[in-house]
């Protein structure tokens, strides 16, 4: 279709702008791949300009520039595309962080399974996060769902880079790690004021509750592999943000990790002791009553705190379900998610646990949760595993 032609047809109202933008985008990806990368990067650098505390260093065609200029450009943080040309994004990760330790990555990647696949394999190497790129720039909500997730991951993790770090070290309630994070240098203490940590009860738990998001990946894999006697005796139910295809993936990465059965979540399925249940991507996960047994309810609702599967559906049903028999944690992430839920379990009787801002990638959920008093305890990520195997089977302190 011509540019004329096109024209005539806006004036003579047979196709609104949004369908214009589409036409265009749609030949574009049609004509040559290569342009759409280019309209994407183009994109990608208006959004981050339009920021009034982000400023793009650099917009490069391939892996090879990004290793050859890291030095010279200095990023805080960089957006690696899986897939270009001379160099991957999976090849040049390394590169770029033999070259520059500190630099937060941020792997983009199409919803395949494939690329999911590459991308936890980048979380294992020492990418900070990923995100999903749009199929195709033809659908705008599409876009802006990139654009806000983007800009959220950049300007969180970048902050955490430019943190000062205090003199002082962490209260009892959240004690500081001693050792790095895998492929990360070791963080220091963070200072914080004397927070309400909240007494455990003498009911045992029975059901454990996980929410988490940026970051969370990598801590869940720690974790399920340490927590094989909770596992084998109570149902372990997670919410971690994440696109569908790339849920998928990781039920099956927590299965060889944990060695236990780990699979996404089926519509009204009976919830049983020894399995570990995962909120598909695109799906909120919740529990329901269904007779003497709790069940697995999925729903296609809108998105909660920006987030589709959300934290907060899962915590809040699994307190009317447990009431104080819930056990919750909430790992590192971005945002809120999880702190209306985390408020439903405590007003139920249940507990809720966090991970501490030394081993978080980002001190958001657990940060909501501990700063609003919710939390039993906050501890480093190495030492959740003990304590939860601990509460499970009956210690109260």
């Amino acid at each position: 279709m011509s540019a004329t032609k096109v024209a005539a047809l806006v004036r003579a109202k047979k196709i609104t702008a949004v369908e214009l933008v589409k036409l265009c985008y749609k030949r574009i990806d049609e004509v040559n791949p290569k342009i759409n990368a280019v309209v994407i990067r183009g994109l990608i650098g208006r959004w981050i300009e339009a920021e009034p505390d982000m400023v793009v260093a650099a917009s490069l065609r391939t892996g090879l520039d990004a290793v050859n200029q890291v030095e010279r450009v200095g990023p805080d943080v960089a957006v690696l595309d899986i897939e270009m040309p001379d160099l991957d994004g999976i090849a040049a990760l390394p590169l770029l962080l033999a070259k520059k330790r500190n630099l937060v990555v941020i792997m983009a990647s199409t919803l395949t399974r494939r690329n999911a696949e590459i991308s936890f394999k980048a979380l294992s190497l020492g990418a900070s996060d990923y995100i999903p790129k749009p199929e195709s720039t033809r659908e705008p909500a599409a876009a802006e769902t990139f654009r806000h997730d983007l800009i959220q991951k950049i300007r969180h993790l970048g902050a955490k880079l430019r943190r000062p770090v205090p003199a002082a070290a962490s209260p009892p309630l959240a004690p500081a790690l001693d050792r790095g994070l895998p492929n990360r240098p070791a963080l220091a203490p963070v200072a914080h004021p004397q927070l309400l940590r909240r007494a455990f009860s003498t009911h045992p738990p029975r059901a454990l509750l996980i929410g988490a998001s940026t970051g969370g990946p990598q801590a869940l894999m720690a974790l399920v592999s340490e927590i094989g006697p909770v596992i084998d005796r109570f149902p372990v139910l997670i919410t971690q943000h994440m696109p569908p295809t790339f849920t998928t993936i990781l039920a099956e990465h927590l299965a060889r990790a944990s060695h236990r059965p780990a699979h996404e979540g089926v519509d009204g399925e009976i919830v049983k002791p020894g399995r570990i249940y995962l909120a598909p991507g695109g799906r909120h996960m919740r529990v329901v009553r269904q007779g003497a047994h709790a069940a697995i309810a999925l729903d296609d609702g809108p998105p909660v705190n920006f987030c589709k599967p959300a934290v907060d559906p899962l915590f809040a049903s699994a307190a009317e379900v447990w009431g104080n028999k819930v056990l919750a944690l909430v790992l590192t992430g971005m945002g809120s998610d999880g702190l209306a839920g985390a408020k439903t379990i405590v007003a139920a009787g249940g507990h809720v646990l966090a991970q501490d801002e030394a081993t978080s990638v980002v001190w958001g959920m657990p940060g909501q949760v501990t700063n609003a008093g919710l939390c039993s305890a906050v501890l480093p990520l190495p030492d959740i595993a003990a304590k939860l195997t601990r509460l499970f089977v009956g210690e109260r302190q």
